[in-house]
This record gives C-alpha cells, sequence and structure tokens, in this order.
C-alpha cells in the first residue's frame, strides 16, 4: 500500500514555510511609521492617511492616491548565479517608489510578492531585508506581503519579485505636466549605475560576448563585475523631500520623469504636454564608467545606448528657469546627490532632440 500524500509530498512544507514567516515581522517593523496600525495575525495591512500623532500631524485637504507596481527584471540572474541576494529588495522597492514621486507623491507604504520553487527560511530573509533597507531608504513601510511556494513552476534556487507602493499628494501639488512650459531647465539627477534596465543587453555583452565571470575585476570599473552589475537602484525619495522643503513657496518643480526601459529618450517627453519637446546636451553631466565599458565591450551604438540604458541619469526633473542652478546646488550640497543642468523645455512635439 503507498503512502497517503501531504501538502509536503507536492513540494510544500508547511513547517517550514512557518519558520520563514517567523523571521519577517521584525523586517517589517524597522519600516513602521506612527501611522501603521497593527493587525496582529490579520489578512491586510493597516495604515492611517491622516494621522494626528505629535509632529507628525497631516491633514489632506482633497488627497490623490500614487499606486506603482513594478519588479526587479532579469537583474535577479545576477542574484541567482552569485548568491548574493541582498540587494536586489532595494531594486525592487525603489522602481515602484521613484514611479510615485513622478506624481510628486509621498510615498506612504510598500507591499511584495516573493514566489520560488522551494521555502528557504534563509533566503527569503535575505530578499526581505533588502525590501526592508529600501523601505527605510524610501521613507515607507513595509506594511505586509505575500511569499508563494510553486513548485515545479521555478528552477531550484530561483524566485521571481513585485513590489506595490502606495502614495499620495495633495490634487494641487500632483505634478501631470500641466505646469512645464517653454524655457523651463531639464535637471538630471544622477543614478548609481545600471539600476534595474537593460539587464538582458547588459548580460548578453559581458557573459555572452565578451566571455568574463562575475568574479572578474574590471580596471575601468575599480571593482568586480558582480559587485557593478548588483549595484542597487538608487531612490530619490529624500532627494525630492529635500527640494520641496527648501521651496515651500514656490511651485518650481513642474514634472519628474523616472528614467527606466527607453532611457532618456523615451521616459522625459512622457511628462510633456503636447506643443513641447526638450532638447537634451550629452557631455553635460558624468556619464559612469559601467556605460562606456558596456558599450566598447558590445560595439553598441550611442542611440541604442541611450534607449536601453540610464547613462548615469536615473531622473530627471523639469523646473522653473530661475530656480535651476539654485536646485542643482541643493542636490549636490544638501541631497548629497550629483545633479547637473542638462538640457531646456523648447516648443516641440513631445520628443527629445540631441544638441
Amino acid at each position: 500500500m503507498s503512502e497517503p500524500l501531504d501538502y509536503r509530498s507536492a513540494g510544500v512544507d508547511l513547517n517550514t514555510y512557518d519558520e520563514t514567516m517567523a523571521r519577517l515581522p521584525p523586517l517589517m517593523r524597522r519600516t513602521f511609521t506612527p501611522r501603521v496600525m497593527e493587525w496582529k495575525d490579520g489578512f491586510a495591512g493597516l495604515f492611517r492617511l491622516d494621522a494626528h500623532i505629535g509632529l507628525l500631524s497631516r491633514t489632506y485637504r482633497d488627497p490623490v492616491l500614487v499606486a506603482s507596481t513594478d519588479g526587479v527584471g532579469t537583474k535577479l540572474k545576477l542574484a541567482f548565479a552569485t548568491g548574493r541576494h541582498s540587494t536586489v529588495g532595494v531594486d525592487l522597492v525603489a522602481m515602484s517608489v521613484n514611479d510615485c514621486l513622478c506624481a510628486g507623491a509621498e510615498p506612504l507604504l510598500f507591499l511584495d510578492y516573493v514566489a520560488m520553487s522551494k521555502d528557504d527560511p534563509e533566503l527569503t530573509s535575505q530578499v526581505v531585508k533588502g525590501i526592508s533597507d529600501g523601505c527605510i531608504e524610501a521613507e515607507c513601510a513595509l506594511i505586509g506581503g505575500e511569499t508563494a511556494i510553486l513548485p515545479e513552476f521555478y528552477q531550484p534556487g530561483e524566485y521571481d519579485l513585485a513590489g506595490f507602493c502606495l502614495g499620495v499628494v495633495e490634487r494641487k501639488q500632483l505634478l501631470n505636466g500641466q505646469d512645464v512650459r517653454s524655457g523651463d531647465k531639464v535637471i538630471g539627477l544622477a543614478s548609481s549605475g545600471l539600476h534595474s534596465n537593460g539587464y538582458s543587453l547588459a548580460r548578453k555583452i559581458v557573459f555572452d560576448h565578451a566571455g568574463l565571470s562575475y568574479d572578474d575585476h574590471v580596471e575601468a570599473l575599480g571593482r568586480t563585475v558582480a559587485d557593478e552589475l548588483l549595484a542597487p537602484t538608487r531612490i530619490y525619495t529624500r532627494a525630492l523631500k529635500e527640494v520641496y522643503r527648501h521651496y515651500r513657496v514656490k511651485r518650481i518643480v513642474h514634472g519628474i520623469a523616472h528614467i527606466t526601459g527607453g532611457g532618456l529618450t523615451d521616459n522625459t517627453p512622457r511628462i510633456l504636454p503636447e506643443g513641447l519637446g526638450v532638447v537634451l546636451r550629452r557631455g553635460s553631466w558624468d556619464v559612469p564608467p559601467v556605460f562606456p565599458w558596456l558599450q566598447s565591450l558590445g560595439s553598441i551604438n550611442d542611440d541604442e545606448m541611450f534607449r536601453v540604458f540610464n547613462m548615469g541619469v536615473g531622473m530627471t526633473m523639469i523646473v522653473a528657469e530661475y530656480y535651476a542652478e539654485s536646485i542643482v546646488r541643493h542636490l549636490n550640497q544638501k541631497a548629497k546627490i550629483p545633479a547637473w543642468i542638462i538640457g531646456d523645455v523648447v516648443p516641440g512635439n513631445r520628443e527629445v532632440e540631441w544638441a
């Protein structure tokens, strides 16, 4: 007589799953703000929109909720190959949070979805620790998530991530492009490297075409291939909050674009109204060594590089001309993020021209 079947024989060990779940609450609680309402053993996360709590008192007159979702993409392949899982969680948070920031929103909370073939408490802890780190950097609370065990769906040791960010902005402060004017300046905020875009091409260049390995030290980069390609995506919450706090009276930020897939070429025009375009100046910002290194290794033409990669600019801001230089100084000195004036808004057809 055969042994009776159970969930474990099908690939899901509930005892191991319980061990994994026991590790996650401390990683979540370190991100909590006084707005978070704990619901022990609850089925959802709770968050107070108006929190009349001491110095954190906040009243929204006409709040607009801003939501975004994203993943990490094939950058995860590097985490699988190297066994380094602590940074891709930061990438996960950054990709959704930075999108919400483009609406002028304050990120409030974050949810994650982790799916893998077999429960692994240590692996899950590393990933969620990165998500927790990202939420602290983004100043938003990780209030819940889902860990799904899907036997035979993923290869052993592999997983997928999805993230969900919710933010809020006063309707009158919403950045939807309507304030952009001809003559406005385009400010570029430095990226930390590739961020989480273009990795299918980057991996093809580095590993298939050039035959390099993860542990190879690259003199042009000053570090190993893995160290460079696993550098986490920069989160811009604190930098933008610095700008908003410094210029409280004037509405000087007219638009923000997150430079992801499609690069500066495709993303910057998304925040332009009809009848306007932008002229960007190559050479007006510092391009990190990883981009010319990849371009040289793969013999990639300029147009392709600027459409696939961020080329050193992870976010652009369109601002009033009068304040542009002041904002750049403030970003460099107070927010500690390199920033440059990289272009101008001009009459056009919602396209980027290169000067």
